[in-house]
């Protein structure tokens, strides 16, 4: 065999090069640590429950009613549709401008909306390469538990991952890739450095006898190009240090779980569309936790609230800890414009306090090639 061994080098020829995880065996628990070992790698801690501390509100919806969104004119609804079609190059402007409206049909919808702001702190073991620096070890002292882990919470509402490495918690292993050698066999050459020539080996198939290989001299081998030509290549794992840095990584999510609910309609106007579109508020509560709404005129806004805070609690109970919750109710308006133009009869919508426009079937609208996103 033309195969050689370097001393230290570990024969992985037919193991994947890329980083493996540690085996558990190799990462005793810490004592300190309150965690639930999951698999094994992660850990998932869990936060204790905290209860409102404040009383139900009663509150009076009379002077909520009472709140009335601006009428859509002919005009307005001419303007909002030359705004749309002059924003999109397929369509043509004539339409918008020489259109006869025939009827506007308006109504105003309720929109729920509740948010949930929460932050769920998941540990798993991670490693590094150690490069013989200061290692922060159970020597050192107690590791906290991780909901004792003091960190700056974001801005309510805003989505944000963090990672922080937990005290006292780091431990050197040897590299579990090499068996601390720091280098393995290279897997084209398997050590020998050089690997058959395939010009030579088509060459011999092609035609007999064989001319002198100008590849490799009539050698029939080459260098290998994987490992250039050591027959061995640094570990990957441990970039060569031979041993790790094994520790607990704290990862902190902070989300925030969105409930919404648009109140029923007529109008054949795509519900996700409603979703998102801009209302004007017309009520909002905001506290660590909220209670259901129970007594909202419109029944269905009262069972929404009901039903997205009982949804949200059941989600998050076991898993995360919520910093604070905002329920709100906005009006929606919604115009459904019928239209007459050159003999056929046309529909479009206006949607939301910026009265976007959503086009059923326009009649100038053309293909010139470009990406509608």
């Amino acid at each position: 065999s033309n195969a050689r061994s370097s001393p230290g080098v570990m024969d992985l020829s037919f193991e994947a090069e890329s980083p493996l995880a540690p085996p558990v065996e190799l990462l005793e628990r810490l004592p300190s640590c309150d965690c639930l070992l999951q698999g094994d790698r992660c850990q998932i801690f869990f936060p204790p429950s905290e209860a409102p501390g404040r009383p139900r509100e009663q509150r009076c919806w009379s002077s909520f009613l009472e709140h009335r969104v601006p009428v859509v004119t002919e005009e307005v609804a001419r303007e909002a549709l030359l705004s749309f079609v002059d924003s999109k190059c397929c369509y043509g402007s004539a339409a918008a401008g020489d259109l006869v409206i025939l009827e506007l049909k308006q109504q105003v919808l309720r929109r729920y909306r509740l948010e949930t702001f929460s932050e769920s702190r998941i540990s798993e073991w991670t490693f590094q390469p150690f490069t013989n620096h200061s290692v922060d070890g159970p020597q050192r002292g107690t590791s906290p538990r991780l909901w004792d882990i003091k960190v700056q919470v974001p801005p309510m509402f805003q989505e944000d991952t963090r990672k922080f490495q937990v005290p006292h918690s780091s431990l050197v292993k040897e590299c579990h890739k090499c068996h601390g050698h720091g280098r393995y066999k290279c897997s084209s050459c398997h050590g020998a450095s050089t690997v058959r020539c395939p010009s030579c080996s088509r060459a011999k198939r092609r035609a007999r006898p064989a001319r002198r290989c100008q590849m490799c001299s009539g050698s029939g081998r080459q260098r290998c190009s994987t490992c250039s030509g050591r027959g061995n290549k640094t570990c990957a794992t441990c970039k060569g240090e031979k041993k790790l840095l094994h520790f607990l990584q704290l990862v902190i999510v902070w989300y925030n779980s969105l409930f919404e609910f648009v109140s029923e309609h007529q109008l054949a106007c795509p519900g996700d569309l409603l979703a998102k579109a801009r209302g004007e508020t017309l009520f909002k509560d905001e506290n660590t936790m909220v209670y259901p709404i129970v007594d909202f005129p419109l029944r269905e806004i009262s069972l929404a609230s009901q039903r997205g805070i009982a949804e949200h609690s059941a989600a998050l109970a076991s898993r995360a800890r919520v910093l604070q919750q905002r329920q709100t109710i906005e009006l929606v308006p919604l115009t459904e414009v019928r239209y007459w133009y050159q003999g056929k009869t046309y529909v479009y919508y206006i949607y939301g306090t910026d009265h976007k426009v959503y086009v059923v079937d326009y009649p100038e609208r053309y293909c010139c090639g470009c990406t509608i996103i």
